[in-house]
């Protein structure tokens, strides 16, 4: 895919991408981050503590990645893809013949060296993964994190279903 196949990301796009990847959270705990392997091979990881910043970039923690780390050490360009899979979503735009919001979205970026998470990042994870904390394997799953990866995006790519979203990413090619 060539740069002129994505669009150019602006603050409106922006927040609509913004809520697409908190619905996406929201509804499948996860994204998923496409690296490109040393060998030239395409590999898919779900990634669940990703968030994204104001400024068109976002950063996850790297645990759990072993292999997205070595291959965005190797190659930084990755693409991560965001889908609500929310039931009640897709019901509700199924019986009305028209998605209220995009359902998912595919965002191109690099992602930058390891370093240590900072304060408000180790908040941020903490508070997603608040309501797990009590159980037996969200302690295990979700503790002890320290080392995350920036994501500076360049462009996106809506997911589209034209006959129900038409009016949605109006100028988005």
């Amino acid at each position: 895919m060539t740069d002129e196949d994505r669009s150019v990301l602006d603050d409106e796009m922006w927040a609509a991408i913004r809520d697409v990847v908190g619905r996406a959270k929201k509804s499948t705990m996860h994204c998923a981050i496409a690296s490109i392997a040393p060998d030239g091979g395409p590999h898919i990881t779900p990634v669940g503590t990703i968030f994204l910043r104001e400024d068109h970039t976002g950063f996850y923690f790297d645990e759990y990645t072993s292999a997205l780390a070595r291959n965005v050490d190797h190659d930084p360009r990755v693409c991560v893809m965001a889908v609500d899979s929310g039931r009640l979503f897709w019901l509700r735009s199924l019986l009305t013949g028209r998605f209220i919001a995009p359902p998912a979205v595919r965002l191109y970026g690099t992602v930058g060296a390891l370093r240590p998470a900072t304060s408000p990042e180790l908040d941020q994870v903490r508070q997603s993964v608040r309501a797990t904390q009590r159980l037996k394997g969200g302690k295990m799953l979700w503790s002890g994190f320290s080392q995350v990866r920036d994501i500076t995006f360049t462009g996106f790519r809506p997911v589209r279903y034209p006959v129900m979203m038409g009016h949605l990413w109006q100028g988005v090619s």
